[in-house]
Order: structure tokens, then C-alpha cells, then sequence
């Protein structure tokens, strides 16, 4: 597998910090030809794509195509991939991320979408694998995996999870498991 020149870490490293994974603003400094060919090996390379910018939510745009309209770049799964986000992780986030961006208001109104970061290895993307599952997880079984203890596990459920990622954990009783979590 190819890996990311420094700029283009940069770029998607950036990218996953920001809602819908958007890769613009491009790092300052790079303009013109450079940025041109950077874009273009991340396009190339499947990294990025570009897409219809949305100008009611305020996207920047990227190349306008005419008649008003205009793309912007976003980071792909492979991208966030090529920097260390888990794919699991990364398809998490972005599912909730659009979900989040119909119902959230313009631009110019007081919400903000809230940038999250992933990082590939960390016990908060462990936690996010295990409630993907399909059986999901109790605390017990994220306390094994983890390490932490019970209450660190629900703390991170319901403050890092729900409330700043807005992650939508599911909880039911399953008889014999205990609390189930889950992410839908």
C-alpha cells in the first residue's frame, strides 16, 4: 500500500476532523499548480472525492462546474484508511456525520457540526468496533477488552460516544448477557 506523503497526511488528517469529512480548506499555502497536483494524486490514488458542494450548508468549493454549482473534496474510507482511521471506525463516524448534516440547520444558524478524530488502535475506536458487532457488547466484555473499569466504560458510552460524537448507542436487556449496547 502507498503511504501518504506529508501533505497529504496533513490534508487527511484535517479531512477527519471536520464534518463530512470535508478536505477543504487546504493546508495555508498551498494554491495553484501545487495544490492542483496534490488533489489530483488523491483523487488518483482514491483518497478523495470530489462531489457536488452543497452551498446552502456553506461547503467550500473546490472547482466550480457552471450554472451556479460547484465540487468540493471529501475524504474517502480508504483515505482516512491510508492515515490509520479505522475503516470500521471511519464508516461509523460518516454514517452518523450525514444523518447529522439533513438535520442540521444552515450555516449561518447557532449549530455547528463538532469535528471528530478517530485515531486507529485506541481503545475509544476498540469500544466503537465491539458495539458494531452484531451481537454488540455489555460492559463486562468492554471492560476485558479495554482494561478500563465499568464505570470509565460508561462514561465513555455515554460522554465521548453519545454526547460529543453522537454516536446512536442502543441499550437492551438480553437475558443471560446483561445490558447489551449497540450501535445500529
Amino acid at each position: 500500500m502507498t503511504t501518504p506523503s506529508d501533505t497529504q497526511s496533513l490534508i487527511l488528517s484535517r479531512a477527519a476532523t471536520r464534518p463530512g469529512n470535508l478536505a477543504l480548506p487546504l493546508p495555508e499555502g498551498l494554491v495553484g499548480a501545487a495544490a492542483k497536483m496534490v488533489v489530483g494524486k488523491l483523487i488518483a490514488r482514491g483518497w478523495l472525492e470530489e462531489v457536488e458542494a452543497n452551498l446552502r450548508r456553506g461547503e467550500p468549493i473546490w472547482r466550480e462546474t457552471g450554472d451556479g454549482h460547484g465540487t468540493t473534496l471529501i475524504a474517502t474510507a480508504a483515505g482516512l484508511e491510508a492515515i490509520g482511521i479505522e475503516p470500521v471506525v471511519a464508516s461509523a463516524v460518516a454514517s452518523v456525520r450525514k444523518a447529522k448534516a439533513k438535520a442540521e440547520p444552515a450555516p449561518d444558524d447557532t449549530g455547528t457540526a463538532k469535528p471528530v478524530a478517530i485515531r486507529a488502535g485506541t481503545k475509544q475506536a476498540q469500544i466503537i468496533a465491539m458495539l458494531q458487532r452484531p451481537e454488540g457488547a455489555t460492559v463486562a466484555e468492554m471492560v476485558d477488552a479495554s482494561g478500563w473499569l465499568a464505570h470509565t466504560v460508561r462514561g465513555c458510552i455515554s460522554g465521548a460516544l453519545k454526547k460529543k460524537l453522537g454516536l446512536p448507542i442502543a441499550a437492551e436487556k438480553v437475558e443471560g448477557r446483561g445490558t447489551v449496547y449497540k450501535l445500529p
